[in-house]
């Protein structure tokens, strides 16, 4: 761990559960991608490695983006919030960045005749994950 990464690493204000939400967005078209939880263990590894890594709160593990997928997310900047509360992670995100296939894990607008999903299914979640 470099001292950069460090100093970081000391602005992050991580929750009671050791948690702080992070927000992927494709570096070069400001798509939002999705949200997901980061602990200090997966803040370290997408720093050191280059490649998103996040906190799975449902299987209490590391998940780093894109194992089972091949959908990694390639970090290109990394940004904290002026709370330090929320990290924003611009990316360049390899194919979808959903689990349901979508491109978007934001794919459901509210309007004024309900809800709408925006964005079509690219690629099978079985296709995906082998189910």
């Amino acid at each position: 761990m470099t001292a950069v990464q460090d100093d970081a690493l000391a602005l992050v204000k991580f929750d009671d559960k050791g948690l702080v939400p992070a927000i992927a967005q494709q570096h070069d078209t400001g798509e939002v991608l999705m949200m997901a939880w980061m602990n200090e263990q997966a803040l370290r590894a997408t720093l050191d490695s280059g490649e998103v890594h996040y906190w799975s709160r449902s299987r209490g593990n590391l998940w780093h983006k894109g194992e089972s997928s091949g959908q990694i997310q390639k970090l290109v900047d990394l940004r904290i919030d002026c709370d330090g509360d929320t990290l924003l992670l611009l990316v360049d995100q390899t194919g979808v960045a959903c689990h349901t296939g979508r491109r978007s894990c934001f794919f459901r607008a509210v309007r004024p005749g309900g809800v709408a999903e925006t964005e079509p299914v690219l690629v099978s979640p079985d296709t995906l994950y082998g189910g």
